[in-house]
């Protein structure tokens, strides 16, 4: 029997009181720690510092000037966010007490609370394998209850063709013209291929990878015979999980199949959060903020030239060598 859904008011409260406190008091600037506006304003040139990014340099007014300048911008940090969900039949896995489903609704609860409340507008787009739902941007509080409402109403289907990201991503294309940030939620069980839209996503939007888990899809527990049956196609297959050639096996498989997945993400230039359905949701996103500022700062630092001091400046170095482009 399907179990009641709790109001989305309530999920939303305990969200606030699980997660997003403890958020506010672990992320400084809450998500502007996590992304960044896309608009950018020239508020003004100076001469280049120590610790300036070479790539900020304004290269015609150092040809001018003899001297280094860099641009400094104010950065709009107004957002547009959309969650792009992966509502197929294996997201409704769970070993536990908590499924994929019940970990992507708590996300995408936790996210949209962090934007709106600083006047960003979110939106998503639902595909359950067979088809499309969009829900419109808007901003606010009643626009995450939404959110949260849809996904409790979302079907569970038990039956449908496997599920293939591709479709996710094209269909987002059609719908999402302004630049915005995306969330592509989803345990990325997909028919292969779906990778090569990376690219053109990444040229419009800032695409976010989310990877739903649950620990018995790692490795298999020793219960025994078993009939392991496919969320989406219904196939059964009948093993021994007494087996511990098994076992290895099938955690060597899952573990290269991680493995595959960060490397096709890590070429697209695309962040992973890996989400489990045992883990801490507020430490993940605690850890994957620092690591983003990582790497934000390593650029600057490796890229930063300098001169003895008491020297006199000298010349810019050639965008050739520092693999800075000119800025026209």
């Amino acid at each position: 029997m399907p179990q009641q859904q709790p109001d989305p008011e309530r999920v939303l409260q305990r969200l606030d009181w699980t997660v997003i406190r403890r958020l506010d008091g672990q992320l400084q600037g809450n998500y502007r720690t996590l992304f960044r506006g896309f608009g950018l304003e020239l508020a003004e040139l100076r001469e280049y510092q120590l610790t300036d990014d070479v790539r900020a340099i304004d290269w015609n007014v150092t040809a001018r000037m003899q001297t280094p300048y860099v641009r400094q911008f104010l950065e709009d940090r107004e957002i547009t966010a959309w969650f792009l969900l992966d509502m197929s039949p294996s997201v409704d896995f769970g070993a536990g007490e908590r499924q994929k489903r019940d970990l992507l609704v708590d996300f995408v609860g936790v996210l949209a609370r962090l934007l709106t409340r600083h006047g960003n507008r979110v939106g998503a787009v639902l595909f359950s394998g067979r088809e499309h739902r969009y829900i419109p941007a808007h901003g606010g509080r009643l626009q995450v209850l939404r959110l949260i409402h849809a996904l409790q109403e979302q079907p569970r289907l038990v039956r449908t063709p496997r599920t293939d990201l591709s479709k996710l991503l094209e269909g987002s294309l059609r719908v999402i013209r302004r630049r915005s940030l995306l969330f592509l939620v989803s345990d990325f069980i997909s028919v292969p291929g779906w990778e090569r839209h990376l690219d053109l996503v990444g040229q419009r939007h800032e695409l976010l990878a989310v990877r739903l888990t649950d620990p018995q899809e790692l490795s298999l527990p020793d219960v025994g015979p078993l009939v392991l049956q496919d969320a989406e196609t219904g196939e059964q297959l009948f093993v021994d999980t007494h087996d511990r050639g098994f076992r290895a096996r099938f955690a060597a498989l899952a573990r290269r199949r991680q493995e595959e997945l960060a490397a096709a993400l890590a070429r697209a230039g695309v962040d992973l959060l890996p989400l489990s359905t045992a883990g801490d949701m507020a430490k993940e996103l605690v850890r994957f903020a620092a690591e983003r500022r990582q790497r934000r700062a390593a650029p600057s630092s490796r890229a930063a030239w300098t001169r003895p001091a008491g020297t006199a400046p000298a010349a810019a170095p050639s965008p050739a060598v520092t693999g800075a482009a000119p800025r026209r």
